[in-house]
């Protein structure tokens, strides 16, 4: 089965015989399937008004359980942003009103992020819908492909994150 990036790999092979590309074409599709695939959660996500930026922030807190709360020390580390990245996701969300910001009470020297009624019912709309999209997206693989596909990337993921 031929796609664009085998297209690539063959332009590739042709200029330079002497590469092996098989990590180049692994590489690219992973690449291209990311791309696709997240204009297409972005376009689901936008029916509620979210960004993916934004459903990132809303989901941290929301999958965290009662009471849906957190330092943005703590946000930042689990999505992988700079302190400044972060405040201005809080910012935004915050003047959405899916969020609220307050003193900590056990540290007055620091904040906590925690989701509103309105943030908590936005999030779990969207997220029932962001399911569905990546059900969506993963429906050409048989349930074993799938298994299979997760796994390997399980393994793959594990030994980038270690670099």
């Amino acid at each position: 089965m031929a796609d664009v990036v085998a297209e690539f790999v063959e332009q590739w092979r042709a200029e330079r015989p002497d590469l092996d590309l098989a990590a180049m074409a692994t590489i690219g599709r992973l690449g291209r399937v990311m791309a696709f695939g997240t204009r297409i959660i972005e376009d689901t996500l936008a029916a509620y008004e979210l960004r993916l930026a934004d459903f990132d922030v809303l989901a941290s807190l929301r999958r965290l359980g009662p009471p849906y709360e957190a330092t943005p020390t703590r946000l930042s580390r689990t999505l992988m942003l700079s302190p400044a990245g972060m405040t201005s996701r809080l910012d935004r969300l915050e003047t959405a009103g899916y969020l609220e910001r307050r003193i900590d009470p056990d540290n007055r020297r620091s904040l906590i992020v925690a989701l509103t009624d309105d943030g908590f019912a936005r999030i779990d709309a969207a997220v029932t819908a962001h399911v569905a999209t990546e059900e969506k997206l993963l429906s050409s693989l048989t349930a074993t492909q799938r298994r299979h596909l997760d796994e390997a990337l399980m393994v793959l993921l594990s030994s980038i994150e270690t670099h």
